[in-house]
């Protein structure tokens, strides 16, 4: 559905953020796009949806070059960006503005999920909280039905009791002919939504599997009795490690501990996942 190939980015007198990335998303997943502060994930999102030009490299969606940013393909991707600015409208009114762009916009599931978030459709956006603003945005870029979602920290801003609302809502969008993609540095808040994990670093993709791969090798928790069987571990008390599944049963993977294990050693978790595709 989305292919880059070779693709490098930098902004005017900055390090390149990409360096000759190649990768691809399909649909039917939800992709967990992970890396430090300032490593790309927004700016490879910013690509996507015709935000920023490459310096070099490809772009396609649904075969079609994604960089001349024709109607045909962006009426079909909708992105839910970290940082932004909505006019002082009530909701009712910035549904009527914008729903037209996208032919498969639902307004009774648009305000199905403003009621179940707490807001009126008689709301003024300008005196809605940041955490309510990004509520908006999340209930319209699902009332989109496009078939790639993009999603930039959604949810920054938004309380505890939201998050969960958020992950549940998520959980029941998914489809075999969507794709989404959600870039964000706070992995536990992904926990049990995503199948897919990319990882940027040093403007690289140093991490890319679905999660059924690392599950089927590679085990998370609490172990000490065999050196041998640990790829990765963690300090502290009770302190936790990623190790060989062998002939263990199969444990939950945990994303902070794999994110942090890609990070510190990212060949070494890769070159693990390949050995036991071998055997």
């Amino acid at each position: 559905m989305i292919e880059f190939k070779n693709l490098s980015f930098h902004y005017p007198k900055s390090r390149r953020v990409l360096n000759n990335i190649s990768l691809s998303f399909s649909e039917g997943n939800i992709y967990g796009l992970f890396g430090k502060n300032g490593e790309g994930k927004t700016s490879l999102l910013k690509i996507m949806s015709g935000l920023l030009f490459t310096k070099s490299g490809q772009y396609h969606i649904n075969g079609i070059d994604g960089l001349r940013r024709n109607v045909s393909s962006l009426q079909h991707l909708f992105l839910v960006p970290e940082d932004f600015e909505l006019s002082g409208v009530k909701i009712a009114t910035y549904e009527k503005m914008n729903s037209t762009f996208y032919p498969n916009f639902s307004k009774s599931q648009f305000y199905d999920l403003i009621e179940e978030f707490h807001l009126s459709k008689n709301d003024t956006i300008s005196t809605l909280s940041f955490g309510q603003k990004k509520k908006v945005l999340i209930a319209f870029g699902i009332a989109t039905n496009t078939k790639v979602l993009l999603m930039d920290e959604p949810t920054n801003g938004l309380d505890i009791p939201s998050k969960s609302q958020f992950r549940k809502i998520m959980a029941s969008i998914t489809s075999e002919d969507k794709c989404i993609i959600i870039s964000t540095h706070q992995v536990r808040d992904l926990h049990s939504l995503i199948n897919h994990v990319v990882v940027l670093d040093n403007s690289k993709v140093v991490f890319n599997e679905s999660l059924y791969k690392v599950s089927e090798h590679l085990c998370f928790g609490k172990y000490s009795t065999n050196s041998e069987s640990i790829v990765y571990s963690e300090s502290g008390f009770g302190g936790k490690s990623v190790y060989y599944r062998n002939d263990f049963e199969e444990t939950e993977v945990d994303l902070e501990l794999l994110f942090n294990a890609v990070l510190n050693n990212p060949n070494q978790i890769t070159n693990a996942l390949k050995l036991m595709h071998h055997e």
